[in-house]
């Protein structure tokens, strides 16, 4: 988590780096490109939710600049609204319960039609498919402070509602600087991000291989809940200002129509080399 800093309205904010306000960018061109869909579903159809589990508090102070930012759930929620295809409802979770009621409150203060859920972001997931309409349209943003916090749980809960679609942050950070210490330990928070992986990843292959069959791996659980993860030029890498690889951005959808917007919304330049 960034630390807390002063916001610009009198609550918290958290402290990023620039490439925040990349991610958030591809986010709302994705909610925008996407709004025809969800206004079917607004129409009666059992409505149109955003799933947050990793909150935070709603606003950003980037570190470079000193400029405020919306966080991500405000983002979504404003370019909803702008569309003319506000969500119905929006779900909220966090590890950190202060974090999360400073995000409902700022999305209140917007009039967002806001419910909290207790607990971690594996708490939360469990609890969508019982509390949200099994009809309607759904899509996560799953943004977690590290590799280790996105549980496949979390996936296996979304994914078994009918209708949605995730777009998931994913730590290359992590997963090149932890590699020697996932590998050889007998508890790897690889185990929690990927289960089972160790059954199709050789601790012999070349540290790069190995970052690649553990992702291609992920890929296939998911792939393996019905859910499209779609394909390696459609996955967006984020990076640093001197250019090194942060994380990826992909979008894994229930129907390929998702993976489409996606397609359109994340503009890749021919086809990326995840590694």
């Amino acid at each position: 988590m960034g630390k807390l800093v002063d916001g610009n309205d009198g609550l918290p904010a958290e402290e990023v780096g620039v490439h925040a306000k990349q991610k958030h960018e591809y986010l709302k061109r994705y909610l925008d490109i996407s709004s025809a869909a969800r206004r079917r579903f607004l129409d009666g159809l059992g409505g149109a939710t955003y799933i947050d589990l990793f909150c935070s508090v709603g606003q950003a102070r980037v570190r470079e600049s000193g400029e405020y930012i919306d966080g991500s759930a405000v983002a979504a929620w404003k370019i909803s609204v702008e569309s003319g295809t506000p969500f119905s409802t929006i779900y909220l979770a966090d590890a950190d319960d202060d974090r999360r009621r400073v995000m409902a409150e700022r999305l209140r203060r917007l009039k967002a039609p806001v419910k909290e859920l207790p607990g971690t972001a594996l708490d939360a997931a469990r609890l969508i498919p019982d509390v949200v309409n099994k009809y309607g349209l759904h899509f996560a943003f799953l943004d977690p402070y590290n590799l280790c916090a996105l549980d496949f749980g979390i996936l296996e809960s979304l994914s078994c509602l009918k209708r949605m679609d995730m777009l998931i942050h994913v730590s290359a950070m992590d997963l090149q600087r932890n590699l020697g210490a996932n590998m050889h330990s007998e508890e790897s928070e690889w185990d929690r991000f990927a289960p089972g992986w160790r059954e199709h990843v050789s601790p012999a292959a070349p540290q790069r291989e190995i970052r690649r069959l553990v992702m291609e791996y992920w890929r296939s659980r998911i792939a393996g809940l019905g859910v499209h993860p779609g394909s390696d030029g459609d996955v967006k890498m984020i990076t640093g200002r001197q250019n090194q690889y942060l994380y990826w951005l992909l979008l894994a959808a229930k129907h390929k129509l998702a993976l489409k917007f996606w397609k359109i919304a994340s503009n890749p330049e021919g086809q990326q080399e995840l590694f």
